[in-house]
């Protein structure tokens, strides 16, 4: 946080420069003046979500679904060091969460510093939606590295790091359960523009949030209500093209972080780029052939994560790209990567596409990230339902309704009660949601990870260790996580 605090803060050793009086500054007093500058601040805060593909590629890495792949050992050593569960406070990748995460609490928070400045007819909206931003960053923020430092409505500024201390965890869910409840009240059930927060999407999350804080009454009221009442969503019935460009911002996507390919970027500066980079980072190797496009090789599905699925479960064919059966197939080729494991996260691998697109194509993919699904909704709604003993057959039913989806038949619904279908709920998130960057949370906020990633370390792994660099800036106010 305090390098991205120190990023707009220009020095120099001329002193006729020092001395000159600034022409311009960004502050209160002229910005916040009109509707359209409080729409550019939120566009700004929106612009963060984009960087959110390092997330999803850690949260894969780091769980059992998949290894980090690449070239070789030396590949980007900071997913190397969180597959074998070894990083460290010295970890760029890491460090890249915290710093985009707080990035985007920092301008939703701006906004929200000066949410009373100027009236105009749709500010309540705009004001939720920097709600809803801070809340997501803010969740982000505590699954990742636990109690962070927090300023309310307020942006931080050089010297907090040393007075502001780090909330706990209890607080951190507590301001996210604020600010999405504060939003929900005022966002629109439809979308004013693709992408845009939608009361639904503010709903889903606070039910996630719910979950995630064990108040499994809430969440599941919570849910509730987004499915019946406020409604909207379905289930995308073919299941294959859910994660094609045709399918973006379908019936069945409840919030999407918005890509595209028309601004370039290269590995100086990842986040620059407006397309999805987890795309190329997944894209096999060396790759020529039909429909899709050459990647980094990273982020390999496992054997024993394939095996997870069903006979006849839809989904499998559509989740993991069995390289050596395409090229069989097909007549594709392709090289072999570290880790290889013959398996690709075939959600968000890149697609064929124009040679026109800018920059690097493997860093500028279009392809949308589906950052809360109904399906998803539908498997938190019957988690809550069930740990909090309220009702075990409409658990049942939203679980059953995403199986009969997967299998295209009611034969393969489940029928058990109390901690079995608990146990049938949590492999149904894993399959459904493989390769989409929920399965190491899922298996730390219900106590299962140490048992299921190799290298786990409980009291220590279940959160990621504060970067070295903001440990050291905040001169001993912020204690390092157990362990690191």
């Amino acid at each position: 946080m305090a390098l991205s605090i120190m990023s707009g803060v220009a020095t120099s050793c001329s002193d006729d420069f020092v001395d000159r009086e600034i022409p311009y500054s960004l502050g209160a007093d002229n910005y916040f003046n009109n509707e359209e500058e409080y729409n550019k601040a939120l566009i700004a805060a929106y612009d963060i979500l984009q960087s959110t593909y390092v997330n999803v590629l850690l949260g894969e890495i780091a769980s059992d679904n998949t290894a980090a792949g690449g070239e070789s050992a030396n590949d980007v050593i900071g997913f190397q060091q969180v597959d074998e569960m070894i990083h460290t406070p010295v970890n760029a990748n890491v460090k890249n969460v915290w710093d985009w995460m707080f990035a985007g609490v920092n301008r939703a928070s701006y906004i929200l510093e000066f949410k009373d400045k100027t009236d105009f007819p749709n500010k309540p909206q705009v004001i939720a939606e920097a709600r809803f931003l801070k809340a997501y960053y803010q969740f982000e923020l505590v699954k990742w590295f636990g109690g962070i430092p927090m300023k309310q409505d307020a942006r931080f500024v050089l010297g907090d790091e040393k007075t502001i201390p780090r909330s706990s965890v209890e607080e951190v869910y507590a301001s996210i359960e604020n600010d999405l409840i504060l939003a929900i009240a005022d966002l629109n059930p439809t979308p004013a523009q693709k992408g845009r927060v939608t009361k639904g999407a503010a709903q889903a999350l606070l039910g996630k949030v719910y979950l995630y804080d064990e108040k499994f009454d809430l969440a599941a009221q919570t849910l509730e209500n987004l499915i019946t009442v406020t409604g909207g969503y379905s289930l995308v019935q073919d299941y294959d093209s859910l994660f094609e460009e045709a399918q973006e911002n379908g019936l069945e996507s409840v919030f999407e972080v918005q890509y595209t390919d028309i601004e370039g970027a290269g590995f100086g500066c990842l986040q620059c780029s407006e397309g999805n980079v987890a795309v190329g980072f997944n894209g096999p190797r060396n790759y020529s052939g039909p429909k899709f496009s050459s990647g980094y090789s990273f982020n390999v599905p496992t054997q024993e994560a394939v095996n997870t699925f069903e006979a006849g479960d839809k989904r499998k064919d559509v989740a993991i790209l069995d390289i050596a059966a395409w090229a069989t197939a097909t007549g594709a080729t392709y090289g072999v990567g570290y880790k290889h494991t013959g398996f690709f996260n075939r959600k968000y691998i890149p697609r064929t596409r124009s040679a026109n697109a800018a920059g690097d194509l493997n860093l500028t993919n279009p392809n949308n990230y589906r950052a809360i699904r109904y399906a998803d909704v539908l498997l938190m709604a019957a988690e809550a339902y069930n740990r909090g003993n309220i009702d075990d057959a409409k658990a049942r039913g939203y679980l059953n309704e995403v199986r009969r989806r997967a299998f295209g038949d009611t034969n393969h619904d489940i029928a058990g009660t109390g901690s079995t279908l608990t146990s049938f709920i949590w492999a149904e998130r894993r399959r459904e949601l493989l390769g989409e960057g929920h399965r190491f949370f899922d298996l730390v906020r219900t106590g299962r990870a140490s048992i299921e990633i190799d290298g786990f370390s409980s009291n220590k792994n279940e959160v990621f260790p504060i970067p070295i660099e903001e440990i050291q800036f905040s001169a001993g106010n912020w204690k390092q996580n157990p362990g690191y």
